[in-house]
C-alpha cells in the first residue's frame, strides 16, 4: 500500500512539472540497477554505515528497508530511501524545523495518494548531506503531515550521484 502511495506521488509530480528533472536524472545515472520499490537505509544493530572517501555503504534494517541519517541545510534529518520518489519529499513539520514555511498558495503540485489527491509545495534545498555525500540545490516537495509520515530521499538526490546500487543486501552510493 505504501509503495502505491509513493508511486502515485511520483506520477503526479512528474505530470505537474518535473519533466526537466527526469531528463536530468536520465543523463546522470543508471537507475535500472536499483529496485523501484521504496527502500529505507538503517545500519544494522551492531554497525554503522561505512563511508570511505565519497562512498557510503548501508545495510538494511530489521524491517528490510534502508534508512539513513542526513543533514539538510545543516539540520539533522532521517530519510527513507525511496527510488520511486521523483524528488525529496518532506512533511510540513520537518520542513518547519528547516525554516521552510510554504504559504497555502505555494501548494501547486497535485499528488494522488491512496487517500485521495493532495497538494504539495515544490521547493529547493540548499544543501543535502548523507554520510559525507553532499549535494547543493536539490529539488524537494513539502507535503501535508497527514499525507507523509517519513522524509523520503528520492531521485532528485540519488540521480545526481555517480552511482548507486543495491547488491548483496547492501546499498552503495558513490559521488
Amino acid at each position: 500500500m505504501r509503495s502505491f502511495v509513493f508511486l502515485a506521488i511520483v506520477v503526479l509530480l512528474a505530470a505537474a512539472g518535473v519533466p526537466r528533472l527526469l531528463e536530468q536524472a536520465a543523463h546522470r545515472t543508471d537507475a535500472s540497477q536499483v529496485s523501484s520499490r521504496a527502500m529505507t537505509v538503517r545500519a544494522e544493530a551492531g554497525g554503522a554505515p561505512a563511508a570511505s572517501g565519497r562512498s557510503l555503504t548501508l545495510r538494511p534494517g530489521r524491517n528490510g528497508h534502508f534508512q539513513v541519517d542526513g543533514r539538510v541545510d545543516g539540520r539533522h534529518m532521517e530519510f527513507v530511501i525511496d527510488t520511486g520518489a521523483t524528488v525529496i519529499a518532506i512533511p510540513e513539520r520537518e520542513a518547519a524545523r528547516l525554516g521552510i514555511h510554504p504559504a497555502r498558495r505555494d501548494y501547486t503540485a497535485q499528488i494522488k495518494t491512496a487517500n485521495g489527491t493532495i497538494r504539495g509545495a515544490p521547493t529547493r534545498l540548499g544543501m543535502v548531506e548523507v554520510g559525507g555525500l553532499i549535494l547543493h540545490d536539490v529539488a524537494a516537495v513539502i507535503m501535508p503531515d497527514e499525507a507523509l509520515s517519513d522524509n523520503l530521499l528520492g531521485m532528485s538526490f540519488l540521480s545526481r550521484l555517480r552511482r548507486f546500487e543495491v547488491a548483496d543486501r547492501r546499498l552503495v552510493m558513490e559521488q
